[in-house]
């Protein structure tokens, strides 16, 4: 269960505004009744804009000087007039100035003085004229910050921690870039929310790790919270480029000519054999749950296949054993902002949120469902706690059927081996399509079909025992959803979404910073299958997720597959498959050599977390006769698309 949070008796800033506001208009007994939540009683036309630089401590870049992050401040002009001090919501970035923000990709712009005129996204717009600071923090080596960005590691948190210690009186922070003047944040109480997306979320999750205090919150929206699971899973290879390659993309022209060292340590530090070395181990976040402090809102999308839901089932998982306060949306679209899925409900519940959290609303939403989830496009539940109470891990098991490669799929443990060889030329999408067939590179396993439906909520893994024809081999365990359904089209562009061409306004506009955002509907696909999970390993890290060694060809091994987090609900008259392979085209890089594996039945398994228990799965199974193997291919998504580099993708 989620701890409480303790409500503090100090009397929220918005409050008292609204409140005197109120009080002049209506009757005593009406002016009693206090707002439950923050109002846009404030300029946003007339608010202050500048910006300071944070001295970071560390000298990323060599020069001899402590490297200085640029952040750019808007904050409410009335609130500094009379003295009081107002709290800090804050996204800190490397893609201010390379990439930009956002669906359409946002750009800071700047003033003759320097100061910022447009701050990418909304949260300004929105939340600056309620009573809120925004800040959006430049890592250091990009934009306007001194130092080399190291992509999630010491320089890269400490961009953003530096800045919260600096809004709480424990750090340095000057007028200009390389002057002497100093600037002081006497116009916060220091109670600092982060937020961001991908690259950004990730780095509020790497603060939050430090246990900074005056970090109340954290709202990560499809973030990384270990660096060697983005480009990594048990010694598979994700991608076919390390960190130096997104170093050097997000850094400024400046950077690049400075940070050629640090490069070389990216290069040096993350091998592409997949072995753990020191340099992921400082970029893992997941170990130092323990120190978080602050409240954590997850946001992530099921299909996200570029940070993948091994970042969120990992870092769930650790929070909850470490009794952090925590609230989850899982959609089912791919690397997509919740303002493009589900806005208005979504700006209304982070408004709530951060109304709770940083003022002291006592507004109810830490005693609402802790989880919300898509079940189909823009159709959404609740769990009071996630994963649900009752939800059990079942080992299911693969069995021999009537043709190779063609197998079932229950309780009971089953016999023989199944072949197949890796095709790095297919991936799930083919395996799925033919999951009645007996194909030469798969070996498929299947429920008959449901007699009721039956819910997976968590992180299941599988345990393969194979036995390979190479020294290298590269393994995929996936989940399937066998039966027709409409789904978010996850593999389109859009990962799940259409931008639209009309836009809605979130909060107030100047000339150069507008509210107005285009819309954006489902992409949907109709589809035969789902892929609901996946999993990889190197089958050579059988003896270490940390490090890796030759194979000994016909000898047998085994190995445990993490499979990611998800929540789905299986219907009935559907069908549950496991199918277990080689290399997943566009998902990881294929091994050396092109093994033939054969997968001893009996000592293969998978344990699946079903809402209910092993006994949800049997009476969901019971009666479910075994459908005869069809020819016909089955529909679904395209093929993922080329694998992304940038945590950022394309939205």
């Amino acid at each position: 269960m989620p701890k409480r949070t303790r409500f503090t008796t100090w009397r929220p800033l918005a409050t008292a505004a609204t409140a005197a506001l109120l009080a002049t208009l209506l009757t005593p007994a009406a002016a009693q009744a206090a707002p439950r939540g923050s109002e846009p009683v404030y300029s946003y036309e007339k608010a202050i804009r500048e910006a300071v630089w944070v001295d970071t401590g560390l000298d990323g870049d060599g020069d001899g000087k402590a490297d200085r992050v640029a952040v750019d401040i808007v904050r409410p002009r009335e609130p500094a007039r009379q003295g009081r001090r107002i709290p800090v919501i804050m996204d800190a970035s490397p893609y201010y100035s390379c990439c930009g923000r956002g669906n359409e990709s946002q750009r800071k712009t700047y003033d003759a003085n320097g100061d910022v005129v447009q701050m990418p996204l909304y949260y300004d717009n929105y939340f600056v004229p309620r009573g809120y600071a925004f800040v959006g923090v430049d890592l250091a080596g990009t934009n306007r910050s001194d130092g080399c960005d190291d992509v999630g590691g010491r320089s890269d948190v400490q961009s953003a921690k530096a800045v919260v210690d600096w809004l709480n009186g424990r750090a340095k922070a000057y007028t200009t870039r390389a002057g002497t003047t100093r600037a002081r944040a006497a116009w916060t109480n220091g109670r600092t929310g982060m937020i961001g997306k991908s690259w950004d979320g990730t780095i509020a999750n790497g603060v939050a790790a430090t246990g900074v205090k005056g970090l109340k919150t954290i709202v990560p929206i499809s973030a990384i919270s270990s660096w060697y699971d983005y480009y990594f899973q048990q010694g598979a290879p994700l991608y076919d480029s390390g960190p130096e390659w997104l170093s050097d993309y997000v850094n400024s022209p400046d950077a690049r000519e400075k940070c050629g060292a640090v490069q070389q340590k990216l290069v040096d530090g993350a091998p592409r054999t997949g072995d753990r070395t020191p340099l992921w181990t400082e970029r893992d976040y997941v170990k130092a749950a323990k120190k978080v402090k602050a409240s954590v809102f997850l946001i992530h999308g099921m299909q996200d296949l570029n940070v993948r839901m091994k970042h969120v089932g990992q870092w769930w998982d650790a929070l909850a054993k470490h009794g952090v306060e925590r609230k989850i949306w899982l959609s089912r679209t791919g690397h997509v902002d919740p303002f493009d899925f589900r806005r208005a409900t979504w700006v209304d519940t982070l408004h709530r949120w951060f109304d709770h959290e940083l003022m002291g609303y006592d507004n109810g939403i830490d005693r609402e469902p802790m989880a919300d989830i898509e079940r189909r496009p823009d159709q959404w539940s609740t769990s009071k706690v996630w994963p649900p109470t009752g939800t059990r891990a079942t080992t299911l098991r693969p069995g021999r059927g009537t043709q190779a490669g063609v197998g079932t799929l229950g309780l009971d443990r089953g016999h023989g081996t199944e072949d197949f060889t890796d095709d790095p030329k297919l991936s799930e999408t083919d395996w799925a399509a033919q999951i009645d067939k007996p194909t030469p590179e798969k070996a498929g396993f299947v429920t008959g079909p449901l007699t009721r439906d039956l819910r997976l909520s968590g992180s299941s893994e599988a345990t393969v025992t194979a036995t390979p024809s190479t020294p290298t081999a590269h393994l995929s365990a996936v989940l399937v959803d066998v039966g027709p359904d409409t789904i978010r089209d996850y593999a389109d562009a859009g990962e799940g979404i259409t931008t639209l061409t009309n836009r809605t306004c979130w909060g107030a506009s100047t000339a150069g910073d507008s509210s107005c955002f285009k819309e954006a509907k489902a992409k949907t696909a109709d589809v035969d299958y789902t892929v609901v999970s996946r999993g990889w390993a190197d089958l050579g890290n059988h003896a270490s997720d940390g490090k890796g060694s030759p194979l000994t060809p016909g000898k047998r091994y085994t190995i445990t597959l993490d499979l990611a987090a998800t929540d789905h609900v299986v219907p009935k008259g559907h069908r549950l498959a496991l199918i277990v392979a080689g290399t997943d085209r566009g998902l990881i890089d294929p091994p050396a050599d092109t093994p033939k594996l054969a997968l001893d039945l009996s000592r293969t398994s998978a344990d699946v977390p079903f809402v209910g228990g092993p006994a949800a799965f049997a009476r969901a199974t019971a009666g479910a006769a075994l459908t005869p193997p069809v020819a016909a291919l089955l529909d679904g998504v395209r093929e993922p698309r080329t694998t992304h580099r940038v945590p950022e993708g394309t939205q």
